[in-house]
């Protein structure tokens, strides 16, 4: 622990390191106008305005005294990075090194540079000591917008270099975050659960992804400064889309009780800074990162209030990012506290998909234990018993019968040692191995049984001997009706959202009009259902007019 505390003093003690600067830069000039002598050193500005003014699509020039530190490493060449709004020509002590677009001339228009630029300056004129660097320039688009120019300077080769170094580290991970929204696209899909925290995950991947090749892009295209703002209108987009998404994805994953209302305050919130702030572009990202912030940090108090798995690495996480914006600048602590916060959503997800993977084994013991209890409740010496007494006595009595329900038991156990182990099977098996039992049964107990069904598909399957179970619990727990015989309908439903199977039990029940739900059959049921289905669908079992009804819905 100490080790880790000392190693991050470190590495705010590195951070908060400033290297040695090159140059001093005083403050810059306007005019407007144009005349090439003011590119000259000698040239008296002190006329001249410290703020721009709105020339709409005319030329002005823009001059800035500057002083180099220190002579230039022989080895390197001195470079000029110019930001400026416009088309323009770039002077260094009055020799002409560079344009960044085309001025609007006399009868040709203007051609939009981009807002960044660099320029080598020639080693003649890169010594140690007072500079002048004029910059002649045009504005015709985005006339209304007054930017200052900046410069900076430095070794050209770091100019260069040095933004496309970081950009891509940027784009290394920005892949990182394309492969995981490609990956659990996939899952999604493939899933039959359709867990709704994958896919918005797999959406905020990508919107991050997107968001860090946008926000980088300026290094390696070269973007008008005419289309400037739709760059910084996009991030703020992704932007706003992440703040709304992030929050959602954790209500979803700790359970929070009121999404709607949460996503109806965000939403309202974010659309009202989009629309307060709007033109501010780095404060109204700020704003949505804040925003986005506190929903979470609200959602995850709430969670670990309750004590749900995860919380507090993802409060640790909330915090840490917290701890980066208030320390970095926000164009890269953003990057870094949605990294953060992003790791800290798949961490969450591995969670889901450790607990659903121990689920779904449990349910397989638990489906195989049953299967086991089935076959032992059918095998059982009291049923056994019970079914060789009747079965002497049919043998005695009509020995042709008899053969017939020897028949009928040895075509049960054939079908029901076949069906044990399959996970689903036709419904057109499973309605066999219905009509079989009752046939036994009708032996046995020598009480008529009817069996009818409606509306069956059979290319529709079901889980093996669940409706054979529900059928073995209407014949235990329900009386014949006067005329001696107790009915069974089967129906299925067949709906674009699901499936229905309804069985109707038609006799008198016994005694209390509810049933144990707690019991083998009912246990082998749902784990069956489970193992299929997973959690979409219901089980429902109730006393109606006729007799007992059973509906099973399975959604699609």
């Amino acid at each position: 622990m100490n080790r880790f505390i000392l190693f991050v003093i470190l590495l705010l003690s590195l951070a908060s390191c400033k290297k040695e600067p090159n140059s001093l830069v005083t403050d810059l000039v306007y005019q407007a106008g144009d005349d090439k002598s003011w590119a000259s050193p000698a040239y008296d500005d002190q006329n001249w305005a410290e703020a721009r003014t709105n020339i709409k699509d005319g030329i002005y020039w823009a001059r800035i005294p500057l002083q180099l530190l220190k002579d230039k490493n022989p080895d390197e060449h001195l470079g000029l990075k110019v930001n400026a709004f416009g088309a323009f020509e770039v002077y260094w002590d009055g020799i002409y090194i560079g344009k960044n677009g085309s001025i609007k001339q006399a009868g040709k228009e203007e051609s939009p540079g981009t807002e960044s630029t660099c320029f080598m300056i020639p080693d003649s004129l890169a010594g140690k000591g007072k500079h002048l660097v004029a910059i002649r320039a045009s504005q015709s688009y985005l006339s209304h917008d007054l930017r200052d120019v900046w410069i900076t300077v430095g070794p050209y080769d770091e100019l260069i270099k040095t933004p496309l170094i970081f950009a891509s580290f940027i784009n290394m991970t920005a892949g990182v975050f394309l492969v995981a929204a490609v990956y659990y696209l996939f899952i999604f899909i493939n899933s039959r659960k359709k867990d709704y925290a994958v896919l918005i995950f797999c959406i905020t991947s990508f919107l991050f992804f997107t968001l860090l090749i946008i926000e980088f892009s300026k290094f390696y295209i070269s973007i008008p400064y005419s289309k400037f703002y739709l760059r910084l209108e996009l991030i703020g987009l992704f932007n706003f889309l992440i703040a709304l998404l992030i929050p959602l994805y954790f209500s979803i994953q700790f359970h929070f009780k009121r999404k709607r209302l949460l996503f109806a305050v965000l939403l309202l919130s974010l659309l009202f800074i989009y629309g307060y702030n709007y033109g501010h572009y780095d404060l109204t990202s700020w704003c949505y990162s804040l925003v986005m912030w506190f929903a979470a940090l609200g959602i995850v108090g709430d969670a670990m209030r309750r004590k749900e798995k995860g919380a507090g690495i993802v409060m640790a996480g909330l915090l840490l990012s917290a701890l980066i914006d208030h320390f970095l600048h926000h164009d890269f602590s953003l990057f870094i506290s949605f990294n953060i916060i992003v790791l800290c959503m798949l961490y969450l997800h591995t969670i889901r998909t450790r607990d659903a993977e121990r689920e779904y084994h449990s349910a397989l013991l638990l489906s195989a234990r049953l299967k086991t209890e089935l076959l032992k409740k059918n095998i059982q010496p009291h049923f056994i018993k019970n079914t060789l007494t009747s079965l002497m006595d049919w043998i005695e009595e009509s020995p042709k019968q008899g053969v017939v329900f020897i028949q009928a038991l040895s075509a049960e156990f054939d079908l029901l040692n076949e069906i044990a182990e399959e996970t689903l099977i036709p419904i057109e098996k499973e309605i066999e191995l219905c009509k079989i039992h009752l046939k036994v049964m009708q032996f046995r107990k020598e009480i008529n049984y009817n069996w009818s069904d409606s509306g069956i598909d059979p290319k529709e399957t079901i889980p093996p001997a669940i409706i054979h179970t529900i059928l073995e619990n209407g014949i235990t727990h329900s009386k014949p009706l006067p005329d001696g015989s107790i009915g069974f309908q089967l129906n299925l439903l067949n709906q674009p959202e699901f499936k229905q199977y309804t069985l109707l039990t038609i006799a008198e029940n016994r005694g209390s009009k509810e049933r144990k739900k707690s019991g083998t059959g009912f246990r082998y049921i749902t784990a069956r259902l489970r193992e299929s289905y997973g959690e979409q669908w219901d089980f429902s079992s109730e006393a109606v007019d006729q007799g007992w009804k059973t509906t099973i819905k399975i959604y699609k």
